[in-house]
């Protein structure tokens, strides 16, 4: 049986690596991140369900029950979800339930690519699908741990915080084989580094600590924020982009604008916004950051909303009002 088993899992990889068969998954970042922590490779070429779903105006971050709902009409019974998954044997209904998660996978691949055919999509999926077919979008080393969080401040001092607090959450997790979130969420790690806690008592008053940490990890923490805090450019190799930009400050009138731009163009487009631009974005994008790293001034982010961000900015582009919908008028 051991024998078997190691073959079949082999014999699955190989269909995996295989170039010519199309991977399909709903919400495929997470399970991504684990073939590529196991395996040092990631499958290609996949199609994200859910992504293909907000290209198509279906709904932000759709879950799969909702979204096979939505495609193929089908109710997807959700009783086994939270049932003990570690008792053996399962049971039929837990069978029936794990089985349901991808049954449907197929079918409702076949149906979305079709419509973004149809619609010309199919190349803003496939956008999205080469990120998550890169390696680099799983780098999980924790000294670049917080490139993952969103610069909201400038000072060097709070960024060096920021990395150092980031890269003890990864590496612990990483030890103790358990998600970020687990460890510290992100918002404890932006309270501390915006506070600058480096005592345990200062930790303690925080109100998004979480209750259940331990005393010596909260005694670890304090240590790591006062090491950040007496030698800074131990951990700040590189500015990022948004503290290259933090002088600029923040003009709400453009932001306002180019929400409203944003939202007519997801309209016209059937788009969900996030997909486009989340409110990160925009927040730069008003502060005066036209870098071309940021993933909305390049390919078909740039072609439907990229350039008209600019544009509106520019001068170029006034938006009015006529009967309840936005309208854009070039100068």
């Amino acid at each position: 049986l051991p024998l078997f088993v190691k073959n079949l899992f082999w014999y699955h990889m190989s269909r995996v690596r295989s170039t010519s068969i199309v991977k399909v998954f709903h919400a495929a970042r997470q399970d991504l991140e684990i073939f590529h922590l196991l395996t040092k490779q990631l499958p290609k070429p996949i199609f994200d369900t859910q992504v293909a779903a907000m290209a198509l105006g279906l709904g932000e971050s759709l879950g799969y029950n909702k979204l096979i709902k939505k495609i193929l009409d089908v109710v997807i019974d959700k009783s086994s979800q939270f049932t003990d998954w570690t008792t053996r044997p399962l049971m039929p209904t837990q069978l029936k339930y794990a089985l349901g998660d991808v049954t449907y996978l197929r079918e409702a691949y076949l149906k979305i690519s079709s419509e973004l055919h149809e619609k010309q999509r199919t190349s803003w999926v496939s956008e999205e699908m080469a990120v998550l077919e890169n390696p680099s979008t799983f780098d999980s080393s924790p000294e670049n741990a917080w490139r993952r969080m969103r610069i909201k401040k400038s000072g060097i001092e709070y960024l060096a915080i920021l990395v150092a607090v980031c890269e003890w959450r990864e590496r612990r997790a990483q030890n103790i084989d358990k998600p970020r979130q687990h460890v510290l969420r992100d918002n404890v790690i932006y309270d501390i580094a915006d506070q600058k806690l480096s005592t345990v008592n200062d930790l303690l008053s925080l109100r998004s600590i979480p209750q259940r940490l331990p005393r010596n990890l909260l005694e670890t923490i304090a240590k790591v924020v006062s090491s950040a805090m007496e030698n800074p450019s131990r951990f700040v190799k590189e500015m990022p982009t948004e503290q290259r930009v933090s002088s600029y400050s923040q003009d709400s009138s453009s932001e306002e604008l180019l929400k409203v731009l944003l939202k007519h163009v997801c309209e016209r487009y059937g788009v969900v916004p996030r997909l486009i631009a989340d409110s990160s974005t925009i927040e730069q994008i008003a502060r005066g950051n036209q870098n071309k790293n940021l993933p909305v001034f390049s390919g078909w982010r740039n072609e439907v909303f990229g350039q008209k961000a600019r544009d509106l900015l520019s001068g170029k582009i006034a938006l009015s009002l006529k009967n309840g919908k936005v309208e854009l008028h070039y100068s």
